[in-house]
């Protein structure tokens, strides 16, 4: 069986920042068109906005806890000002993503972009092989079949 074709039972949530739109608007897109090529369906109902990147990581737990999904693809885009508030957003929603998979056991991806321009963050949310929301899914789609197998090796040598 391909890997393509075992994919096809697996039910993936996005969460995506609404702060920072046409830049992660440019990430779902990414997201879903490449697990599309996958033969992953995800239904509007699985995309769920959050504010904005911070607001991330207890969206992906709430989605993560509620057992109808495999995996979490986190979007959203923070962009660095002239104060310190970038490091902290950042730092929240990655620490806070990474916590609430680990605490889950279910892979939530950080797709959140944290660039210094908008020029950055345009670039890499473009519809293009090198959009981070088509890296995110990626990510996500690898590991949740990635546990599968060790999940079911460990089943079997059981």
């Amino acid at each position: 069986m391909s890997a393509k074709a075992s994919t096809h039972r697996v039910r993936l949530a996005i969460a995506v920042s609404r702060f920072n739109e046409e830049v992660t608007s440019g990430l779902l897109r990414g997201a879903r068109a490449y697990l599309a090529e996958q033969d992953v369906v995800v239904a509007d109902g699985d995309v769920i906005e959050a504010p904005g990147a911070f607001e991330l990581p207890l969206i992906a737990q709430a989605l993560v806890r509620t057992k109808r999904y495999d995996g979490v693809i986190c979007l959203g885009c923070v962009i660095k000002g002239d104060t310190a508030h970038f490091e902290f957003i950042s730092l929240g929603a990655s620490l806070g993503t990474m916590a609430a998979s680990l605490g889950a056991g279910t892979p939530i991806a950080f797709g959140v972009l944290t660039t210094y321009t908008d020029e950055q963050a345009e670039a890499r949310s473009r519809d293009n092989a090198a959009n981070k929301g088509r890296e995110a899914a990626a990510a996500c789609l690898e590991t949740v079949m990635t546990l599968r197998r060790i999940r079911a090796s460990q089943a079997n040598a059981a």
